[in-house]
């Protein structure tokens, strides 16, 4: 699979802090890519260099196979920062052919291409509005078309559904869907892990300026998981039941269990354990951890460690 991004240990550092602190990694053309952090970590500044709106301290950004050049690798990036950058007095659909042109689009290829997407979207009847009289959700809508209509290869998504109701929010999910399906690569930025889960392929998690994770959502839950199993029987469960060395109790309500195996022993050895007592065992199924689990555990963990090494005054 060919790669359309790679950043190749990235520094930017201001005067009181390391935005961002050797950071590495490559996004797959076609892949929906989650760029994941807390406020502060670093995702901003990130962006803002892929973007060509900041230039690195050192390090080198690799676009489609060769070096980035801002001035011209530019017109093949669509971004959408969280903070909506429309003109408010501006007409919608005279901002959208400004807007489309400034991507290098002919006015008139410009006004095609938006007409397509103002009715894909449910937006014909918009053209000579304010984007002043427009509630949240419906500028959200005219900010992700602005961002893909030129047809970019790489598509930036920071936080793409704040504002929209979860109608809208599942039209643009599946634009999403279709671009990427189509060729484009979408990094998709947000603080909504289960969006996360269910859109991106895989994912960097990055803290302190510093990556902390990446992967594939299924091998990061794989590698985070903690031996966790949800148990369900035909009959109540007993105190007696449960007198074991193979595992820990978490919960017991009535022909449910929850258990965390002990690392030593396999989960046939578990079943044996509860045919041996006589209960017939209706599922057994492990509890894998949310992304958004795993994120809170490893930025604390991080953090935690950060003011450990702190000086102290």
């Amino acid at each position: 699979m060919s790669t359309i991004l790679e950043l190749q240990h990235l520094k930017k550092y201001y005067a009181t802090q390391k935005a961002v602190d050797d950071i590495s990694f490559s996004i797959n053309t076609g892949s929906i890519f989650g760029l994941l952090g807390p406020n502060g970590a670093g995702k901003t500044t990130l962006l803002r260099m892929i973007t060509g709106i900041f230039y690195p301290d050192s390090g080198q950004i690799l676009f489609d196979g060769k070096k980035f050049d801002p001035l011209n690798d530019v017109q093949q990036i669509g971004y959408m920062p969280e903070e909506r950058g429309l003109y408010k007095k501006m007409k919608i659909g005279e901002q959208a052919v400004y807007l489309a042109q400034l991507k290098g689009l002919e006015k008139n290829e410009a006004i095609e291409k938006i007409k397509f997407w103002f009715t894909k979207l449910e937006m014909q009847s918009w053209w000579n509005k304010k984007v002043e009289d427009l509630s949240k959700g419906m500028q959200q809508k005219l900010q992700f078309v602005t961002t893909v209509l030129h047809e970019p290869k790489l598509i930036i998504l920071d936080e793409p559904f704040s504002g929209l109701d979860p109608l809208n929010a599942n039209l643009i999910k599946d634009e999403i869907y279709r671009l990427a399906k189509n060729g484009s690569t979408v990094i998709f930025s947000t603080h909504r892990m289960e969006q996360v889960e269910e859109i991106c392929d895989h994912i960097v998690l990055v803290n302190l300026g510093k990556k902390i994770l990446d992967g594939t959502v299924d091998d990061i839950k794989q590698t985070h998981k903690q031996n966790l199993f949800s148990i369900r029987f035909e009959q109540e469960i007993l105190p007696e039941h449960l007198a074991t060395y193979l595992f820990d109790v978490k919960k017991s309500k009535g022909k449910e269990l929850i258990i965390q195996k002990h690392a030593e022993f396999n989960n046939n050895e578990i079943l044996q354990y509860f045919l041996g007592k006589g209960l017939m065992i209706h599922s057994f199924n492990e509890i894998l951890p949310s992304l958004n689990e795993i994120f809170i555990r490893l930025v604390e963990n991080t953090n935690a460690t950060a003011r450990a090494f702190q000086p102290v005054a």
